[in-house]
């Protein structure tokens, strides 16, 4: 497809994405647009250093690759070099959305489909909202000169409403969102958003503040997934490792930091809005086993970080779009089911608090959360709803104390937002797992 020059590794990463926006405030249509965005990363590789350049103008991508190659110094010995030899060289067409592209769906129909919901919005509690729908399909190809040759799509599609709630003194911002893979899938989620726009009125009508101290904490799937994420998603991505002799002592492999029902993993392969079956060099996703039963197994790695580390890519190589370098990134990332009834392990707390949902969520060594809806457990029950500004705890000493994981589980997706590193966001991400209960973490 091109000419690669001698002596130099290349590869190339072509993006074509179509996404559609549509926003109102209150009822009224606040915007409506459809952006078609083609664009490429070229990397060339002399055995020392990178050489990168972006472009829209995909006739120009040969141009492209002769200029860096000029900039390179040519290495006869470049396909002896670790870093080439590590590469992966896949040649695969993975297009799953072809038949049920969002493309395909008539604009009117995704708006149509918005009002449906902002008809419903009538309680005199909701004094102001916003929502919008979005919707993103990406086709991306990969080439290199070692003959990697990809092409494979991923897509989302997506509801969210923000909510002004007022009731008296108690007043607060709620969102209710939901995304899926296809546009048929996300029509049936209608009355689920409905359902959490009342819980988060009857919420706020009725929480009072919790009283700070150190509670036993049951976490939703979602908060579960934010946790799993923020707290110890981003301490497995090995490029925080790379030179850091005290972050590699302390993720030392085969380290126990947890119970034998605790695994945690990240999988590329999940549809949804981590979807990665290919990373952004040429990598093949995989399900990786960051910890296996209490015990930590393994990390998330770019070619660079696996050579540096002594250890093989996992897929974790991602950009948040064509205009930047892979970095090691999280895809779709979750605390795995366990065997037990959620009834049965809410039934043995006698005090405690139930996070539902999540405004937010940040951390490395020390994470806190932020829930939105959060209830208190009394004597084995779920009851009266609480407002609570934080939870945090120590990542590891907080896996120690997880000492129950629910059968029930689920895995989300999500619109308006993403996970953020260096300067790369919004990156598109799911998380998810079972409900999971964690012995002792500080509430305020």
């Amino acid at each position: 497809m091109f000419n690669y020059p001698r002596d130099l590794y290349v590869d190339v990463r072509i993006e074509e994405t179509v996404a559609t926006e549509i926003r109102f405030k209150q009822r009224t249509l606040q915007g409506q647009k459809v952006r078609r965005i083609k664009g490429a990363l070229i990397r060339v590789f002399d055995g020392k250093r990178w050489y990168y350049g972006s472009t829209t103008d995909l006739d120009n991508i040969q141009a492209q690759i002769d200029s860096l190659a000029q900039m390179a110094a040519p290495n006869p010995r470049i396909l002896e070099h670790p870093m080439v030899q590590a590469f992966e060289v896949n040649k695969e067409t993975l297009l799953k959305y072809q038949q049920k592209s969002v493309i395909d769906v008539p604009l009117e129909e995704k708006q149509a489909l918005l009002e449906s919901i902002l008809r419903k919005i009538t309680d005199p509690a909701v004094v102001n909202h916003s929502s919008f729908y979005v919707d993103n399909n990406t086709v991306k190809s990969f080439y290199s000169s070692l003959g990697a040759a990809l092409t494979f799509d991923r897509q989302i599609c997506g509801l969210r409403f923000a909510l002004d709630i007022v009731f008296g003194e108690n007043r607060d911002q709620t969102v209710a969102s939901k995304a899926a893979t296809t546009f048929d899938e996300l029509r049936g989620f209608k009355e689920f958003i409905l359902e959490e726009m009342a819980k988060d009125i009857a919420f706020v009508r009725d929480a009072q503040p919790v009283i700070p101290g150190e509670y036993q904490v049951l976490l939703s799937p979602i908060a579960t997934g934010v946790f799993t994420h923020e707290s110890f998603g981003h301490k497995s991505e090995s490029d925080f490792m790379v030179g850091d002799e005290a972050m590699k002592a302390e993720w030392a492999l085969g380290k126990r930091i947890g119970r034998d029902l605790l695994t945690i993993i990240d999988d590329s392969t999940e549809l949804g809005s981590g979807y990665t079956p290919f990373d952004d060099e040429g990598t093949r996703g995989r399900k990786t086993e960051i910890i296996s039963q209490g015990i930590l197994t393994g990390r998330l790695h770019s070619t660079a970080t696996a050579l540096a580390l002594g250890e093989k890519p996992t897929g974790n190589a991602r950009a948040v779009s064509f205009e930047y370098e892979p970095i090691v990134r999280m895809t779709t990332t979750y605390i795995a089911k366990g065997d037990r009834p959620l009834k049965d392990i809410i039934a043995e707390m006698d005090e405690g608090i139930f996070v539902d949902t999540i405004k937010h969520g940040s951390g490395m060594s020390t994470f806190t959360l932020a829930p939105a809806r959060a209830y208190k457990i009394e004597n084995g029950q779920i009851t009266k709803p609480v407002k609570i500004s934080v939870i945090t705890g120590n990542v590891f000493t907080t896996l120690e104390e997880v000492d129950a994981v629910s059968q029930e589980f689920k895995l989300e997706s999500f619109v308006g937002g993403g996970c953020g590193k260096m300067e790369q966001y919004p990156l598109p991400v799911g998380f998810g797992g079972p409900y999971t209960r964690v012995r002792k973490l500080q509430v305020q």
